[in-house]
């Protein structure tokens, strides 16, 4: 009953956040040019701003960009993404941070820089910490949010090179260059929950994607490492809306699995709810529903599905650089075994990665309270401190 009622008081939080902030509904996707070039190259850039809640200022410039990165299945495609300034004067290279944010929603206006000018984007708050301390951050929206086609929610791979590549785009943007916005720019990788999922993919991927990057480390929470084990978790329970928005995002990077086979009637009626709505409405309108209410067959029980989702698994790539990795002891949506599971099978493999539990941390109190400390590691890789990973 605890972990029944903690999830619903969090999905209520976050659902009355989002739904003062106007986040509810999904406008169409707009129309975007065709990529041309190499990943992280800019295909359209545009001032915008920056605000973590409405007209807040920030003393910080900002572009929204869509930049060429690549699929799952490793065709180029198109990410749109907003890259944001400190207004300080700084012009010798200064660090940046790709950051993945957490689960959003399935439709465009859901996407990070539909929010940001408005001061509508839930994790705005936690990136202003990031502004304050003189770094620079890019924010991809990821593939199909914000750009033409359906979200690949929680496909690892299309993820992470999304973050890398933003990161390029950042680089590459003239304005932000100008800012101290460089290559020779020392990198950070940072996000949680679905950003986790990003950021460690993003970390893993980096040697043989994006090795010029200059990644100093990652910082890496509630990280659903495996998405078999979070489906199983959440199944019934408060996350369960969770399920079927993944379920979504994998049909969209993998066509193949013909997802709607599997829906029933009502589980038609929910997909097409939540492709036009955001995270607080669908992670509500989906609690406690068991896959057999929206199935006719089990799609997680073929073996075309459980080998894509498998294709996601986290734990099998040693990242290069080194690794701060969190999770909150009670967290309701992503099972903390799994963050622990994680935290083993890197360290198997010779990581670098420090490991922190939050005892009694829930999934959104994970986010507040682990977000500084990862900061702050993060900021003694740019001081080139010694990383202390506590494998052993």
């Amino acid at each position: 009953m605890h972990r029944r009622s903690a999830a619903i008081t969090a999905l209520t939080a976050v659902a009355a956040l989002s739904l003062s902030l106007g986040l509810t509904r999904a406008g169409a996707a707009p129309a975007g040019p065709t990529a041309h070039g190499s990943p992280g190259d800019i295909v359209t850039s545009a001032p915008t701003s920056f605000h973590p809640l409405p007209g807040q200022p920030t003393n910080t410039r900002a572009w929204h960009i869509t930049y060429r990165s690549t699929t799952a299945k490793g065709t180029p495609n198109t990410v749109s993404g907003t890259v944001i300034v400190p207004k300080d004067g700084k012009r010798g290279p200064r660090p940046l941070i790709t950051y993945a944010v957490g689960t959003v929603g399935l439709g465009d206006s859901c996407a990070p820089s539909a929010g940001f000018p408005k001061g509508t984007t839930m994790e705005a708050n936690l990136i202003q910490q990031l502004t304050n301390r003189g770094w620079a951050v890019a924010v991809t929206d990821y593939e199909g949010l914000g750009t033409p086609g359906d979200h690949t929610y929680t496909v690892g791979r299309a993820e992470g090179q999304a973050v890398l590549d933003a990161a390029r785009a950042a680089q590459r943007l003239p304005e932000a260059a100008a800012a101290g916005v460089t290559e020779d720019s020392p990198v950070g990788i940072m996000g949680y929950s679905q950003g986790g999922q990003a950021s460690s993919w993003a970390a893993e991927l980096h040697a043989a994607y994006a090795p010029e990057l200059k990644v100093k480390g990652t910082a890496t929470g509630g990280v659903p490492a495996d998405l078999l084990k979070t489906a199983d978790f959440n199944n019934g329970n408060a996350g369960a809306g969770l399920i079927l928005m993944a379920a979504i995002g994998q049909n969209a990077a993998f066509p193949e699995l013909d997802l709607d086979k599997y829906l029933n009637d009502k589980g038609r009626r929910f997909v097409g709810f939540m492709k036009t709505n955001c995270v607080a409405i669908d992670g509500v309108a989906g609690a406690f529903q068991k896959i057999s209410d929206v199935t006719v067959r089990n799609p997680l029980h073929e073996a075309d599905w459980q080998q894509q989702l498998r294709a996601s698994h986290l734990g099998t790539r040693k990242p290069d650089a080194p690794v701060y990795l969190y999770h909150g002891t009670a967290d309701e949506l992503i099972p903390y075994s799994v963050g622990k599971q994680l935290r083993a099978d890197w360290c198997g493999i010779g990581a670098d990665v420090r490991w922190t539990s939050l005892p009694l941390g829930e999934h959104v109190a994970g986010a507040i309270a682990g977000s500084v400390p990862a900061a702050n590691w993060l900021a003694d890789r740019f001081a080139e401190k010694p990383a202390n990973g506590n494998c052993g």
